[in-house]
């Protein structure tokens, strides 16, 4: 705690002449600090209120009132700050009468314009509008089962009829947040209340939650709407939520506070970007990034767990993964290596554009890598050394990023900064999958042409040439993993779905595991070989830019 400097006046400070008793001085001088001109000393205040735990009650109420909406952002953001730093938001509007919560998310969705959008978006938002409840329940095993999560997401409706509206809703107003223009309307529109309305009411829905946190996060993109979000009571919500012990909603949170806090961040998070670490203010160096791209059916937080029980594949897809608490990028890395900032994206279901529960055209690894490419960059990818950790298709897509980047002299960074990759089981020369029925097609490559990752697909081959040449010119350390087991899909079925003649990119060391295709990332413990030996390749390839 910073003590007031000897003959400090608290009469003296910005809020006027305020009567105090001298043992309230700290209080207000953090409060005059947290004002001051002097970025550093900002910051300093900040940190000193936060690491204030032996407060009374109406000292943090007192900052509560007094700080600005930097200070309250930077509190927000310190791992630390207690809670009573926040006041409760502000009553909600009542809604109007005879409406439900239901009608005015519809009605805040026809609002917005349909310019601007493409297909996919507007099929979201028309079916949004038009569809009644039992309409979208009877059709939910049809439309939806398109896409890497389709599977929980049909499913999903039979648990929660009432929140299916919602639902819908909500996935078409997360497109239409990545418009700037559609974010004014929606913050216009009384949107920031109406959504923290129905946060507030389905608290035992991280479906209905993870959607409504991800549209905050997007409008948080946009500075000018950052004294609203402010001023409707979102950082209290959010500050809680940093401190859940749910990985999903604590990184949910640490996203929007960071593209709220320009005072210590640069970089834009967007949709389906995360910071695994650090995710609150810290005053470690980061000197490198390390970015995880999950694969099949996976997912930014589920991919990257510990192993659990050996379950069929079903079982796996409609597990719920919103209560996995065990991420080990986040954990054991973060505690092994704290100079790196750990990313891990999510792309699937995230990425505008993706047609993954959309029955539209679909796109292939090409349309894709240019999506992820940009919000990448938007996150400051690039600008420090990095490695990449990929598995299953997501390794695909890494390298079609790579030589995307790599003929763009704006994304030359990226490439410059690339130090190396770890491969989990990448089918760079495809897979026996184009062999099997189309079910089981859709549920290992569900959002995908299954055409381009079949055996000798000319795709694939172009696209393993084109790296193998490229990586070998830039000298990038790779590091792959191998299943040797294979995975069962259902009951009936079990299938090798990388062999290890398809896991071998050419250069680089291959390492079988005896694990099957989903658990080839999901280490056991943190003694087991696939983590210590994925320890060992980060720290032995970035050894001379930790060291600096």
């Amino acid at each position: 705690m910073t003590q007031p400097e000897p003959g400090t006046n608290c009469n003296q400070d910005p809020f006027g002449a305020v009567d105090v008793e001298d043992h309230e001085c700290a209080v207000w001088l953090l409060l005059r600090r947290s004002r001051s001109d002097d970025g550093l000393a900002r910051l300093q205040a900040v940190q000193d209120m936060s690491e204030a735990h032996h407060w009374h009650d109406y000292q943090y109420r007192t900052v509560a009132q007094a700080c600005d909406l930097r200070t309250l952002i930077g509190l927000a953001r310190s791992g630390e700050s207690d809670l009573r730093f926040f006041l409760p938001p502000p009553p909600l509007p009542p809604l109007k009468e005879d409406s439900s919560i239901e009608e005015e998310l519809r009605h805040l969705l026809a609002s917005l314009p349909q310019t601007e959008l493409d297909e996919c978006i507007q099929y979201f938002t028309s079916l949004a509008l038009s569809e009644s409840s039992q309409s979208l329940a009877a059709q939910k095993g049809g439309l939806w089962c398109f896409g890497g999560n389709g599977l929980p997401y049909a499913e999903s409706f039979g648990e929660v009829p009432s929140a299916t509206v919602e639902i819908f809703c909500l996935e078409a107003l997360v497109k239409h947040s990545e418009i700037p223009t559609h974010c004014d309307k929606i913050e216009a529109n009384g949107g920031l209340q109406l959504l923290q309305r129905l946060y507030q009411l389905h608290k035992d829905c991280p479906k209905i939650q993870r959607n409504i946190m991800r549209i905050i996060g997007n409008m948080a993109l946009n500075e000018h709407l950052h004294s609203t979000i402010v001023r409707s009571g979102w950082v209290s919500i959010l500050a809680k939520a940093m401190k859940s012990p749910y990985i999903m909603e604590a990184s949910h949170a640490a996203r929007t506070l960071a593209n709220l806090d320009r005072e210590t961040v640069q970089e834009k998070y967007q949709d389906g970007v995360y910071m695994l670490h650090p995710q609150c203010r810290t005053s470690q160096p980061i000197k490198a990034d390390v970015l995880f791209v999950h694969g099949l059916m996976g997912a930014a937080f589920k991919t990257w767990r510990q192993q659990d029980s050996d379950q069929v594949l079903t079982e796996k897809v409609s597990g719920d993964e919103t209560r996995y608490t065990t991420c080990w990028p986040k954990t054991w890395l973060a505690g092994d290596c704290p100079a790196l900032r750990i990313i891990s994206v999510e792309y699937d279901t995230s990425l505008s554009d993706w047609r993954a529960r959309c029955p539209m055209e679909r796109k292939s690894i090409a349309f894709r890598s240019n999506e992820l490419l940009r919000k990448l960059r938007a996150a400051g990818v690039g600008d420090r050394p990095l490695i990449w950790v990929s598995h299953s298709m997501g390794g695909l897509l890494v390298k079609k990023m790579l030589l995307e980047a790599s003929q763009k002299p704006e994304m030359s960074t990226i490439i410059n900064n690339t130090r190396g990759m770890i491969f989990y089981s990448v089918p760079h020369h495809g897979t026996h999958l184009a062999d099997y029925s189309v079910n089981v097609r859709y549920l290992l490559f569900p959002s995908l042409e299954v055409k381009e990752l079949s055996k000798d697909s000319p795709v694939l081959k172009v696209l393993q040439d084109d790296f193998l040449e490229f990586a070998k010119d830039r000298n990038f350390q790779v590091l792959s993993f191998v299943e040797t087991l294979p995975t069962s899909i259902g009951s009936m079925i079990k299938l090798h779905v990388v062999p290890v003649e398809s896991a071998d990119l050419g250069i680089g060391d291959l390492i079988p595991v005896d694990v099957n295709h989903l658990n080839i990332c999901k280490p056991k413990e943190k003694d087991a070989f696939l983590y210590q030996r994925t320890l060992q390749f980060i720290r032995e390839t970035l050894a001379k830019d930790l060291e600096n």
